[in-house]
């Protein structure tokens, strides 16, 4: 498949099932093949300083990385981000044709070729201990290339002002000349800047980074021995050189190309691609087991330093966890002893991987638009959040900060919006043990009848929540369901605020529940900073065991509040083999609703803001029950709606196109054929402009029997209807081509899932090619996938 730098495949590998993850705890592995200096030992970010705006004097003029078309402002439907920045720093920003943001302000972005812009992101960098940045430097030789020229000299002022140091990192995508003009661009331009002294030195030598050789896509062709030369070529010249490389490099599978060993092996620091590769705390877990370990191993046998790729994740596909996501990443690649750390990226609001100040709530992102803000799951993190985890990495890995999966970063810091209602509401919860289906994660849904139980006979027994971040806790409120007898648990309430080490906030004493109150007890405590809250249950006077039905945790400022109504008529609006769609009428709250927690068989699978889910993931032909609760803007979950059983449909047809290798006609900026196989609907091959007719075509790796096609395009309401004008062709040698579907007007509807299905004679095909001859929404062909099935 075409993988492209900005957008790469979940592997498929990290959805298999997992390694055993090997103990959190275990220590980081040997020194660095170099010293310490301006990347060994340090963070590194990657800097697009892409973004430019109609007025701001850049050379290439308009939206430039903004909009789809530069020429127009940027809007739902003519846009290329899927976060929003935090403007309120930036001295000028410019206007665009998005709504109002929530607030009723209007919708207004930044340019990177303002020097202002460039400054504030470098003291951003500063203060929250980015040591380098990797300046990113595609194809200098076309229009592209004045802009970028200007931007280097920009990144170096701000550079020197703040103390920070930068390099040049070239990315070669698309670069078909590569290898005689990136040697010319850096003699003639960019080694220049290695007189500043900002310019980033490794081991006394300026460093330069090559990103792309030996990617398995039609976007960097390149055979191994040209890139070897260009390897050699910047070594010759004296300098350290970094290589950019794909995820699978050692192995030569995947999204590597084979033959690639002795280039990668010539670098003298190699940093694999990540992005993309995983959204899981799980997937992140298995890199580390089955890819990191070894990657850090074969460099060091081989004397180069590993600088493995760190991302926050993609916000717009709800991958954060408000931190543990990130943080789980810095800490596995911290353990693993890399000599380095490149986060990807520092500016990236196209893929949503940015750690740069973003929107924290919807009041300041505009309305209407399903850009996701910060506080997407639920918990309200201030804009600089991950520039704060990025800070604390960085100690982590100069071991400035002890080497720990806790997560020691707040989402809020001092001014933040107070902690209110109950703390523990649907948060994570864990047990030192469980009976049966009495898991610990019932004390904290809405359900008063469900419950914890301990094992039997086995005291003592804890139960403890994860607040997510430390707040004031004065007071857990803990609750039996109400129909159960009288009865004494002997218990105390610790605290702490690493996971680790806890305190005692309420001495083992005899709380008794009784039905008459309602089998509900207040314990107060004196008031303490905590994030993690366990009760330990020694004895119970009615079972031999401990038992919990509700947990409820406050802050020192806040009283009880009121739950949310529950949400209403919940019903299944869609179904497939793996997903089921939901929909249901708006809860109501004197405090506002913030969102909704969507529940299958008792347990949160989905959190959004709006009435309507899709819960992907799950398995054919099996039945599932679904609930729905509100969160209020207090943090209170309601009572539970409606209960809905659904079937999934039984297995799909296999799609055989599904990572086969592709190819068409053209392709513009990073829209490779790739992305019609890669299986995400979000991703998309677009043909160049105005030059009709155009194709994509699947190489099925032999001929077999192919009777139905299902074309896509992005699922997102801002592809709005659009009829292309299209055919299908096969063949069984590449060469002699059949028409098997006829020209024809074909509709993509946003309202029917922009999804067309064709059906052909049943025909032997190794190849499948889809021509595209017009298209009334855009000037180009389209597709984000193309599913070939034998029926």
């Amino acid at each position: 498949m075409a993988l492209t730098r900005r957008t790469l495949l979940g592997s498929a590998a990290a959805g298999s099932a997992l390694a055993v993850l090997p103990d959190l705890t275990s220590p980081r592995a040997a020194g660095a093949a170099s010293p310490p200096g301006d990347v060994v030992g340090k963070i590194s970010v990657g800097y697009q300083g892409w973004f430019s705006a109609p007025g701001d004097g850049a050379p290439i003029g308009g939206w430039w990385h903004w909009s789809r078309d530069r020429f127009q402002p940027p809007s739902p439907a003519n846009t290329t981000i899927v976060s929003w920045p935090d403007v309120r720093e930036y001295d000028r920003t410019y206007p665009t044709a998005y709504p109002n943001l929530g607030n009723g302000q209007p919708a207004t972005l930044f340019s990177s070729y303002d020097q202002q812009t460039v400054d504030t992101h470098f003291r951003w960098m500063q203060q929250h201990c980015c040591d380098t940045a990797a300046l990113q430097r595609f194809n200098p030789v076309g229009d592209e290339g004045p802009t970028r020229d200007a931007m280097a000299v920009k990144v170096r002022g701000a550079a020197e002002r703040f103390g920070r140091k930068f390099y040049i990192m070239y990315d070669v995508t698309g670069w078909t000349a590569m290898q005689s003009q990136i040697t010319q661009d850096w003699t003639t331009k960019m080694s220049a800047h290695t007189a500043s002294p900002a310019y980033a030195r490794q081991n006394g030598k300026p460093v330069v980074c090559v990103w792309g050789f030996g990617f398995n896509d039609d976007g960097r062709p390149f055979a191994p021995a040209p890139c070897l030369d260009v390897v050699n070529w910047f070594k010759a010249q004296g300098c350290y050189v970094i290589g950019g490389v794909p995820t699978y490099w050692r192995q030569g599978i995947n999204d590597s190309r084979p033959g690639f060993a002795e280039v990668y092996h010539a670098f003298h620091m190699l940093s694999p691609w990540m992005v993309g590769r995983t959204g899981t705390l799980d997937g992140l877990d298995w890199f580390y087991a089955n890819v990191n370990v070894a990657d850090q191993a074969d460099c060091a046998a081989h004397g180069i330093d590993y600088q493995p790729c760190v991302m926050p994740g993609d916000l717009s596909g709800g991958h954060r966890r408000h931190g543990d996501f990130y943080w789980r990443h810095l800490y596995n690649m911290v353990r693993v002893g890399a000599q380095g750390l490149y986060v990807s990226m520092f500016d990236e609001y196209n893929e949503g991987n940015q750690i740069a100040k973003t929107t924290e709530t919807q009041a300041t992102t505009p309305a209407g638009t399903g850009i996701r803000a910060l506080d997407e799951d639920g918990t309200f993190c201030s804009a600089d959040y991950y520039l704060r985890i990025t800070a604390d990495g960085g100690r982590m890995l100069k071991g400035q900060l002890p080497l720990t999966p806790v997560r020691p970063t707040p989402p809020v810091v001092s001014g933040g919006p107070p902690p209110t209602g109950n703390l523990a509401a649907g948060r994570p919860a864990t047990a030192s043990s469980q009976n049966g289906p009495f898991t610990a994660g019932n004390a904290v849904d809405a359900d008063r009848g469900s419950y914890w139980e301990g094992a039997t006979n086995a005291f003592p027994q804890w139960w403890q929540v994860d607040l997510g971040t430390s707040h004031p806790v004065s007071r857990l409120v803990l609750a039996l369901p109400a129909g159960w007898e009288a009865r004494t648990q002997t218990l105390s309430v610790q605290a702490s605020t690493d996971g680790t080490t806890f305190t005692t906030l309420a001495a083992p004493a005899g709380i008794r529940f009784d039905p008459a109150a309602g089998n509900t007890v207040t314990v107060t405590v004196p008031t303490t900073a905590a994030r993690h809250v366990r009760v330990t249950i020694t004895g119970n006077t009615a079972w031999p065991a401990a038992q919990l039905a509700h947990v409820e945790v406050y802050a020192s400022t806040t009283g009880t509040p009121t739950a949310p109504t529950a949400p209403g008529n919940l019903a299944v609006t869609g179904r497939t083999a793996t997903s089921v769609s939901l929909a249901w009428t708006a809860a109501t709250d004197p405090d506002g609703i913030a969102g909704y927690r969507v529940r299958r068989d008792g347990q949160q699978v989905a959190s959004v803001t709006g009435t309507s889910a899709t819960v992907a993931g799950l398995s054919p032909a099996t039945a599932y029950t679904f609930t729905v609760v509100a969160l209020d803007t207090a943090g209170t979950v309601s009572a539970p709606s409606n209960a809905v059983t659904v079937t999934t449909d039984a297995a799909a047809p296999t799609d055989l196109a599904r990572g086969r290798p592709t190819t068409a006609s053209s392709h513009t900026q990073a829209y490779g054929s790739g992305n019609v196989v890669d299986g995400n609907p979000d991703t998309y091959w677009e043909s160049a402009n105005d030059a009709f007719p155009q194709w994509v075509q699947v190489d099925l790796g032999a001929a077999t029997t192919v009777g139905r096609l299902v074309l896509r395009l992005p699922p997102a309401p801002a592809w709005q209807a659009r009829t292309q004008t299209l055919s299908v062709q096969a063949s069984t040698d590449g060469t002699t081509w059949n028409t098997v579907v006829a020209p024809a007007g074909r509709v993509f509807d946003p309202a029917t899932g922009n999804r067309v299905t064709l059906t052909a004679t049943a025909t032997s095909a190794r190849y499948v090619r889809v021509r595209i001859t017009g298209n009334t929404g855009w000037p180009a062909g389209q597709l984000s996938q193309v599913e070939v099935h034998s029926a």
